[in-house]
């Protein structure tokens, strides 16, 4: 993950977001990590692209919804997962943890996979690194 948009990110949420908005702080350095990793990856890989939209899509509803008043919407429906034919249902469960998992191949999702993981522990290390500068 590039340390440089992650620091820049979380500068500007020190800025601007108030000490006492705990909930809406952890939102923010949370999608401001997203977002700095998935422009670290690249757009060759898929992970960061459905990453990238899903967070733009989430923005853009929640500028909308608080334009206006809330209308009482129905609980979804979730869909029963059945195991493609030839793959083990382990497959299944990583189409739902990697982002934009649902549209990819066994073999391309265990290489998004592998990547998606690699790009996580480096996020991870560079957090702790951050808290252990603030900290000391």
């Amino acid at each position: 993950m590039s340390a440089f948009h992650f620091l820049r990110a979380l500068s500007q949420i020190n800025k601007t977001t108030p000490k006492s908005s705990l909930l809406l702080r952890s939102r923010r350095i949370r999608h401001a990590a997203y977002t700095s990793m998935a422009y670290t990856a690249g757009r060759s890989r898929l992970w960061s692209r459905a990453l990238l939209r899903r967070l733009q899509r989430r923005s853009r509803l929640r500028y909308f919804s608080s334009q206006r008043t809330r209308a009482v919407i129905a609980p979804r429906r979730l869909k029963a997962v059945r195991p493609r034919s030839g793959e083990p249902s382990r497959a299944e469960a990583l189409r739902r943890l990697v982002p934009g998992g649902a549209g990819m191949d066994y073999c391309s999702l265990l290489d998004e996979t592998a990547h998606y993981i690699q790009c996580l522990s480096s996020q991870v290390q560079l957090m702790q690194k951050v808290v252990g500068s603030i900290s000391s």
